[in-house]
């Protein structure tokens, strides 16, 4: 049985094969091979069986369909330009992010056999007029190119599972904090700039008031979150197979706080604060309130405290110079 990751360069990618790896089966199916795809090359973990680095353009059919080869029984599709760049990038944003995601889901179409697949989804599929907690009923109302990406592909995976054509899971993921690594073009990166860089030793710039608020999960809980999607039996998502993962809700200054109590208050004073309009204004347009009861009857994870989040990256992740 073949697993295929896409978006394997990236770090929840990364961390998912390195698992998958070290277990050598998914959801109690012995895994005999491994391909980890990214427009760069993915690191490969090592692992009693083979894996394959494939490079390549998600939005190419051909590529695709030689990377979801016939042994293919589970497809993680990780890949996606991030928020800023699909904003900034329109064309860029539609080819990978919504063209791309067709492209795997038609690969999966052509099995013998469906294929469980996950898809990442995120929040950013709501906006707009919302309530002031949002619900598992809460409309889809994307305000951002990247978010209607998102909401295009869930609905493509609900129809493709509807049809028998693949096993689909789309998981709505909240804000991941703390990111491991550089920042990138996300409008979101500095939430996790502002825990990585101190704690490493470096300044950070905050982009917005203490008192903007995220609606934020581990890496650590996505990881779970995952594994948790693909081992529940297709009959639990019912007609919809969109979740809304669990998260918590922490303003800006909240994080900041917690960062003082678990690192001290000279880690903190490496954060300046330099508000930028624009950024304020993307995060002020964030639900950052989800009451996700389907999630959490499910059995997805959740996080306690953002004090726990900035501990585990400093066991997981927190490169110490």
């Amino acid at each position: 049985m073949r697993v295929v990751i896409t978006g394997a360069a990236g770090f929840v990618g990364r961390k998912l094969a390195e698992r998958l790896a070290r277990d050598g089966e998914i959801s109690g199916e012995k895994i005999d091979e491994m391909a980890l795809f990214d427009v760069v090359e993915p690191v490969v973990p090592q692992a009693a069986f083979p894996i394959e680095a494939v490079v390549g353009d998600i939005s190419d059919s051909s590529e695709i369909n030689r990377l979801i080869g016939k042994t293919t029984g589970h497809v993680f599709h990780l890949a996606a330009i991030v928020s800023g760049q699909a904003e900034a990038e329109f064309d860029t944003g539609m080819r990978i992010n919504l063209d791309g995601t067709r492209v795997v889901l038609e690969a999966c179409r052509q099995l013998e056999e469906p294929a469980k697949l996950i898809f990442s989804s995120s929040v950013a599929v709501f906006g707009g007029e919302v309530p002031p907690v949002i619900q598992d009923d809460t409309a889809l109302n994307p305000q951002t190119s990247y978010g209607a990406q998102k909401a295009a592909g869930e609905l493509l995976v609900n129809d493709y599972s509807r049809k028998g054509f693949v096993d689909g899971r789309s998981l709505r993921l909240p804000t991941v904090v703390v990111r491991p690594g550089k920042p990138n073009r996300a409008a979101s990166t500095f939430a996790s700039s502002i825990i990585r860089e101190p704690l490493q030793g470096d300044s950070a710039v905050c982009p917005v008031d203490p008192d903007a608020r995220m609606w934020i999960a581990s890496p650590r809980t996505v990881l779970a979150s995952l594994l948790h999607a693909h081992k529940l039996p297709a009959e639990s998502y019912g007609m919809n197979r969109s979740i809304t993962l669990p998260g918590i809700t922490v303003s800006i200054g909240e994080m900041v706080e917690a960062l003082e109590r678990v690192a001290g208050r000279e880690v903190v004073e490496r954060i300046s604060w330099e508000k930028d309009d624009t950024i304020a204004r993307i995060v002020a347009g964030w639900c950052a309130t989800f009451n996700p009861v389907r999630g959490l009857a499910l059995g997805f994870p959740q996080d306690s405290s953002m004090d726990e989040i900035i501990s585990a990256f400093i066991e997981d992740d927190m490169v110490r110079k």
